[in-house]
């Protein structure tokens, strides 16, 4: 999976489900992808928050990349805007606690930071599962796609792979199946939940889901999905 900043629920599904967790450090930054940014809810509306990157190369990896010099003084913005945002949510102070735990990393390296909110929420959530980083378990950035991810799972022993559902027309169940692993799809199961008295927005940020059902409640929503 992509280092996401802090995704939804079913990234934290799946990690819950899986053994090991890799996460990709050398692959190439997207802008438009969710690596930097993630939704929340506002006055009943979905609305970015974005992580502000300094100026570079579009090529470079995520590991890369570096989060804005004027990040010290766009911390507290973006904390007061999901201050505000949540200040009448009925978990209000645990997601804060949460939320200010992931952004108080020192270091303004991308993947470091990410990393960082990573290791929160799943520590937060008690998942068990082992993280690993796709460098450091060997080269194979010079494959791309399915080719990657069946190296990946080749090198770390894996006989089952999950992906999300969006994947399904991406990976074929033959190829995975040629080298002994099973390709699964994950789906997120009917969740939903009381988001004040607005019409209920899925698949927002996890910060979203500790706001309105409190870190017992999230944990309660792992098993929420379907295997595919």
């Amino acid at each position: 999976m992509q280092p996401y900043f802090l995704p939804y629920l079913g990234y934290w599904q799946i990690m819950n489900y899986v053994d090991t967790f890799v996460v990709y450090d050398d692959i190439q930054f997207t802008k438009k992808g969710w690596i930097h940014r993630n939704r929340y809810l506002n006055n009943g509306k979905d609305r970015f928050f974005t992580l502000p990157l300094k100026k570079d190369s579009d090529y470079l990896d995520v590991r890369d990349r570096e989060i804005s010099t004027n990040w010290p003084r766009d911390k507290q913005k973006l904390y007061n805007k999901i201050k505000g945002a949540y200040a009448t949510a009925p978990f209000f102070n645990e997601g804060m606690t949460v939320f200010n735990r992931c952004i108080q990393c020192e270091s303004q390296n991308l993947f470091t930071f990410l990393l960082h909110s990573i290791h929160v929420i799943k520590s937060v959530l008690d998942i068990t599962s082992n993280i690993v980083t796709s460098s450091n378990i060997g080269s194979t950035k010079h494959l791309k796609g399915q080719s990657r991810v069946i190296e990946i799972c080749r090198k770390v022993g894996a006989d089952e792979y999950l992906n999300p559902i969006g994947g399904k027309e991406l990976y074929n169940r033959e190829a995975f199946e040629a080298d002994g692993i099973a390709l699964i799809f994950h789906e997120v199961g009917e969740v939903s939940y009381k988001q004040l008295n607005s019409a209920y927005v899925r698949n927002l940020s996890i910060i979203d889901t500790i706001m309105f059902n409190g870190i017992n409640g999230t944990k309660a929503l792992l098993p929420a999905f379907r295997l595919l």
